[in-house]
């Protein structure tokens, strides 16, 4: 006998209740027979003004609809918070958690059977996924694809070029007119970032996991074809929940391991760590960070796609996609993990072709032997911290420098162009206190921009260190995520100007030239630079949340409450 369906239990009621949830559900124009055993389809928006790369959700949400209808569902849409990089402050990452709350509850209270998750930017899908995989009912991906390339004097741009913009700008290579032309040049359609930054890592990353019908982690926002899958997922969703197909039965080990071998071969964002890790908490999956780098092993960069290569998403899509990819990759991966589509990533990806060699490589001739993430474990970083070596220097790689220490972003802004600054093209810049607790929401600032000075000498590259983020779209010899962060008194937080620092990527090492003893005495009257912020979510969020080595979450979202609600509300 086939499963009750999840919305019977609101719509199938008799009586005071059933009367209630259907009555004022109908003064939205909504016949009778709608509530007649057709499965309900909620359609998670993170539509938002604010959110310019999900601006577009509403059209595409039609889309959607237009599929669950076709299929014999009963597709109803509803709002979750909605983070947009670009111009939430501090830092988006410190409400992914709060989103990720707002998804669960939102689907955990509500008659819904399935669910179509409509992300993008960078932090919506992470928390979408999130709290979904936290109720576990049958789910499904819908991003809202990469922007197109932009194009500046005749060049292509994407928004790995903001950071050679900028530091053109500082070292007097661009003018304040130029930039602003650049700056119009860039963002020309709706869509994620155009390369392969955190939104089109996190695309990829869904895809990977066998969340999403495939391709569609490239198809660009602005293609039609975008509206086709979103059309196509909402069929497929009806037909998961008539086989109950949920994120637990598709998030296994294998599904984790093929992301971390597709994220290295695609040259995607070292925020994909932190994400990921977050997810395999909520569904039960022991991940660790030294998974990251013993998977990545032996996977070379395939995609040439900026930072880690020279191309933009739009050539991806046009040269086959993330498909192309995953059937080059083939040999490495678990090719019997299943999907959504209820087959194998292998049966899904069998009619896949490779259109263009220079975007995407083979396995014998890829872009870059080198590539994924690299966690480096010291005394530096007691509990590790990562690097991402196809976006890195080689001639960095193994470096041994003195010490310039920031405490705080703003001691970083206030001195780093500052002429008397005490640094040469060897040193190692230390930025504090912006990991989780620290800034609170552990920032991108991780690729902190050169010295000015450096940069009129014609520096292009040094060695960074942080206990925060960087943007998917940067590059650099940029050393991330170092756990325990600052604001939790570790090592890390008793790094002095002149400490000497050694990085050995291939020895996986980053060594801190300071005797333990020396380490303990700083330790006692060493004092945190974060700020206690006391009440609300940012306080709950400064008392709970995990480092990074963790996945950033807070600490009591762990695991899963399931979709079960037994108590009516009236």
């Amino acid at each position: 006998m086939a499963k009750e369906l999840r919305s019977r239990g609101w719509f199938g009621k008799k009586g005071k209740d059933g009367f209630i949830y259907r009555a004022w559900m109908k003064n939205q124009g909504i016949p009778d027979f709608e509530f007649q055993g057709r499965p309900v389809i909620g359609i998670c928006n993170t539509w938002s003004e604010l959110t310019p790369c999900n601006a577009h959700f509403r059209e595409l949400a039609e889309s959607v609809k237009r599929g669950i209808l076709q299929a014999g569902g009963f597709p109803v849409e509803f709002p979750v918070m909605s983070l947009g990089e670009t111009l939430i402050k501090p830092t988006a990452m410190l409400y992914r958690n709060l989103a990720s709350m707002d998804v669960e509850e939102s689907i955990r209270a509500n008659p819904v059977d399935g669910v179509v998750l409509l992300c993008g930017c960078d932090k919506t899908t992470p928390a979408l996924v999130m709290g979904a995989c936290s109720v576990d009912i049958p789910a499904i991906v819908v991003s809202g694809g990469p922007m197109l390339t932009g194009s500046y004097k005749g060049t292509p741009i994407g928004t790995s070029d903001v950071w050679r913009f900028n530091d053109a700008l500082r070292s007097g290579a661009m003018s304040e007119e130029q930039l602003a032309e650049a700056e119009a040049s860039m963002c020309r359609s709706r869509g994620h970032c155009a390369v392969m930054g955190t939104a089109s890592s996190m695309a990829c990353m869904v895809e990977a996991l066998g969340l999403t019908l495939s391709g569609n982690a490239a198809i660009p926002a602005a293609d039609s074809r975008r509206k086709v899958l979103a059309q196509f997922s909402g069929m497929r969703i009806v037909e998961m929940v008539k086989e109950d197909l949920k994120p637990s039965d598709i998030l296994t080990r294998k599904a984790f391991e093929n992301a971390i071998k597709i994220n290295a071969a695609v040259g995607g964002s070292t925020n994909f760590v932190i994400h990921l890790l977050a997810i395999a908490g909520r569904v039960g999956v022991d991940l660790s960070l030294e998974d990251f780098d013993t998977h990545s092993q032996g996977v070379p960069l395939l995609a040439n796609i900026q930072p880690s290569g020279t191309g933009f998403m739009e050539d991806l899509f046009y040269a086959g996609g993330l498909p192309a990819v995953i059937k080059e990759l083939l040999p490495k991966i678990h090719k019997d993990a299943i999907t959504v589509t209820g087959k194998s990533m292998e049966e899904n990806v069998s009619i896949a072709e490779n259109y263009n060699t220079e975007v995407i490589a083979s396995l014998e001739k890829p872009v870059n032997s080198v590539s994924g993430i690299i966690v480096l474990k010291g005394n530096l970083c007691e509990a590790g911290c990562i690097i991402k070596p196809s976006a890195a220097s080689p001639h960095l790689m193994k470096h041994k420098g003195k010490a310039v220490v920031f405490e705080t972003i703003e001691d970083y802004k206030a001195r780093i162009d500052d002429p008397n600054l005490q640094v040469d093209e060897n040193s190692v810049l230390v930025l504090k206190h912006v990991g989780p607790k620290g800034y609170p929401g552990m920032p991108e600032v991780g690729n902190m921009a050169l010295p000015k000075k450096l940069l009129a000498q014609g520096v292009k590259d040094m060695v960074r260190i942080s206990d925060g983020r960087m943007s998917g779209t940067g590059f650099g010899t940029v050393i991330l995520h170092a756990s325990p962060e600052a604001a939790e008194g570790g090592n890390f937080a008793v790094v002095q100007d002149g400490d000497l620092i050694e990085l050995d990527v291939d020895a996986r090492s980053l060594i801190l030239h300071v005797s333990d003893e020396i380490l303990a005495e700083r330790k006692k009257t060493w004092q945190s630079k974060a700020v206690n912020p006391g009440r609300g979510y940012v306080g709950l969020y400064v008392r709970t949340v995990e480092q990074a080595h963790l996945g950033c979450d807070l600490d009591f979202l762990k695991g899963k409450s399931g979709s079960e609600v037994t108590r009516d509300s009236h």
